[in-house]
């Protein structure tokens, strides 16, 4: 007991010693120091009780801890971005909830919803991009340009008659319940019937098909009342990667060109030489309709020629860019003459008129278009929402587990609308494809099977038949996401999530078309942590506002030469 004391007696003598060396601008505040006795209670010592024993702490480390302290205690409350009205985006968890009206600013960083998803403790997690208007893009802006110009919405808006078409194809699309051109026709149109080069980039389902469609067979038409040859010559080839696209332009095509006795083929890979012979048994037509397979082996056996074109279209260019397709494409082209300014079209010998259309564009297209025609000739028509996710349509994501992916298919196939009954569900594989097709055959699901490694005698016909309602689910890889006009359509489900943001972008097109109903639902399934990068991305670019990242310099940006002659 007397060493303890002997040491709280020291301890208190250091501490005032101490005390008398440290500057009082550094030092905190006075800790009193108090000895414990025996059990007789606490008692101060009596040096202590003349002058408190104190512990005093450098300003510096006090400071310090307090920060320390405050950094522990502070609450990291992002900024809300929930407000009263519609949301944008509706998450499980609430706080990642975002309302349409908020807007985030330049340099704010958005909070995920999808940000742990890489985790395996997400699954089950979900988030949804609201729709955020009733009609599609390329129709709004129609009725917008007329509210801008003082005119009536509905009363107002501009019909094919004003775009300097011929009466029978205006009554023909009227028979198709077809009077008002989408904003990408209006663009398109004028311009092909002027004679320029176009290169026509629209977001999907925006009408693209019609907007050159069109002044083919105006243009046709009008040279075939002035045509002495006693020969008749294919005038216009339309290139496009798939046969059931080919088969769809062709029918459109035909309904067009019915009017003027214009003959209209269609030659398609997979069926051998002689159904391509066969196409061309009755003489050459005015518009042919190919892949470019089936083309190339036409021309090598002299079946058809390309020295008479006055029309070159090439539909779904980032297919047709791509490596699969670009040497096909290249010596395709290298055949034909394209006009490299006005004053060429016209003449004796007129060359052929070029048209790009797609929905995205790869890289390489000026490489190629530039072995061909003066890129400055290119006019380019670009719609507003180029690359942009679709603001009417309705998107879903959900992390989910391999094994209950095809449970949670089968539950939102029950739940789809009455009126919306066509279903569209995307595979990367053929395999994945033909394993899913026998386990809804388990489930008394009927569907059909779309996929490129079918014969061409089982590929035939299948999407007219899901096109006329015959069945109401389409098990198929992305051979259906390009082109194909999906009008009945309400729900696509991405089984297996899509490789890329042009993917998603042509598999989401399938709904929401013009002409069709209204909206749609995409559903996706996020099952692998290489999913989620692409996930992330979308939900930027939808909390943004912004076009999809890597997708907005692609296209081929026309000289101030073309934006003279556009302006005119």
């Amino acid at each position: 007991m007397h060493s303890a004391k002997t040491f709280c007696r020291r301890l208190v003598s250091e501490q005032l010693m101490r005390q008398n060396c440290y500057p009082s601008r550094c030092l905190g505040p006075l800790v009193c120091v108090q000895t414990l006795f025996s059990s007789g209670g606490v008692r101060q010592s009596s040096t202590a009780a003349s002058q408190p024993a104190v512990i005093r702490i450098p300003r510096h480390m006090q400071e310090r801890i307090e920060n320390v302290g405050q950094v522990k205690n502070k609450s990291f409350a992002r900024v809300p971005t929930v407000r009263p009205g519609r949301l944008l985006i509706k998450s499980k968890n609430p706080q990642h909830n975002q309302s349409l009206s908020y807007t985030l600013g330049k340099f704010e960083a958005p909070v995920l919803a999808s940000k742990g998803w890489k985790s395996s403790k997400s699954f089950g997690d979900y988030f949804v991009i609201n729709s955020t208007q009733d009609a599609p893009p390329f129709v709004s802006d129609c009725a917008e340009e007329s509210k801008k110009a003082g005119r009536e919405r509905a009363a107002h808006r501009r019909t094919f008659s004003s775009l300097h078409l011929c009466t029978e194809l205006v009554e023909t699309l009227q028979s198709l319940n077809i009077t008002h051109p989408t904003t990408v026709q209006l663009q398109t149109i004028p311009k092909l019937l002027q004679g320029h080069n176009v290169l026509c980039a629209a977001e999907t389902g925006s009408g693209k098909t019609l907007a050159y469609l069109l002044p083919v067979i105006q243009k046709l038409h009008e040279t075939q009342l002035e045509a002495v040859h006693s020969e008749q010559r294919t005038q216009a080839v339309v290139l496009v990667p798939s046969r059931e696209l080919a088969e769809q332009v062709t029918s459109v095509a035909r309904a067009m060109g019915q009017p003027f006795g214009l003959q209209v083929k269609v030659v398609g890979g997979g069926h051998g030489i002689g159904n391509i012979k066969a196409a061309f048994s009755h003489g050459q037509p005015h518009v042919l309709v190919a892949t470019p397979g089936a083309l190339l082996k036409a021309l090598w056996r002299r079946l058809v020629g390309l020295s008479e074109l006055r029309f070159v279209v090439v539909d779904e260019a980032d297919t047709m860019f791509d490596t699969s397709f670009v040497n096909m494409l290249e010596k395709i082209l290298s055949q034909t003459q394209v006009a490299a300014s006005l004053a060429e079209m016209a003449g004796p010998t007129p060359k052929a008129q070029l048209v790009v259309v797609g929905a995205t564009f790869p890289g390489g297209v000026g490489e190629l278009l530039s072995k061909v025609t003066d890129l400055g000739s290119l006019v380019t028509v670009k719609s507003r929402m180029l690359h942009y996710l679709m603001p009417h349509v309705k998107q879903t994501f959900l992390k989910v587990r391999g094994s209950e992916k095809v449970l949670e298919l089968h539950q939102a196939l029950k739940e789809v609308e009455p009126e919306k009954r066509g279903v569209l569900v995307f595979c990367n594989t053929a395999a994945t494809v033909n394993w899913l097709g026998y386990t809804l055959e388990e489930m008394g699901v009927r569907h059909m099977r779309l996929q490129g490694e079918m014969p061409a005698a089982m590929r035939e016909g299948i999407f007219q038949k899901f096109q006329k309602g015959h069945v109401d689910v389409l098990l198929c890889t992305d051979i259906a996401s390009r082109g194909l006009d999906t009008q009945r359509v309400g729900l696509v489900v991405n089984y297996d999530f899509p490789e890329s943001h042009t993917d998603y972008i042509h598999r989401a097109g399938r709904v929401g078309r013009a002409g069709g109903s209204d909206g749609g639902h995409v559903l996706s399934f996020v099952t692998h942590p290489w999913d989620v990068e692409l996930v992330q991305s979308i939900e930027t670019a939808a909390r943004r506002r912004m076009c999809l990242p890597g997708m907005n310099k692609e296209i081929h940006k026309t000289s101030p030469k073309a934006d003279s002659q556009e302006t005119k």
